[in-house]
């Protein structure tokens, strides 16, 4: 199996930075491109919820702005030799954006880090992971955050 395109989903939390050094060991290994892919929630795509068109756009600006530049320095030390990186930051649902970005740009592999939530927070926070991986055309690799 050729592995040309690695997909490594970040939300910046420490699940994600846990998962950082497979998806580069794997591009290391294979000379893959690595994709790093930051998802801006919606909230009124998600919810439904109305809210001021021009407030949101320049929210989403500063945000796309800032997780732009979160994303280039994300974990600059442990991808040093990786030469071959694309940054992407999307808007929308993360799991549905992920599969989106997946597909369109033929993604081999996604890594993905887990938060390991149950009970409770599970049931309102759901699992991004999970439907990514129910989900997914392509090979999954969910690495749990250490208790």
């Amino acid at each position: 199996m050729k592995i040309s395109n690695i997909l490594l989903a970040t939300d910046f939390s420490d699940g994600a930075l846990h998962a950082l050094p497979y998806a580069v060991d794997f591009a290391k290994t294979s000379g893959a491109k690595l994709h790093l892919v930051h998802v801006i929630y919606d909230v009124a795509l998600a919810t439904g919820m109305h809210i001021p068109h021009t407030s949101l756009d320049v929210l989403y600006k500063e945000l796309e702005d800032t997780s732009r530049a979160n994303l280039e320095a994300y974990a600059l030390p442990q991808r040093k030799d990786i030469t071959n990186v694309v940054y992407a930051v999307v808007r929308g649902v993360p799991h549905e954006e992920i599969l989106k970005y997946a597909t369109s740009k033929g993604i081999d592999l996604i890594v993905i880090g887990t938060h390991g939530r149950t009970g409770v927070d599970r049931l309102f926070f759901g699992s991004t992971a999970e439907r990514v991986v129910r989900g997914a055309s392509c090979p999954v690799l969910t690495v749990r955050k250490p208790a």
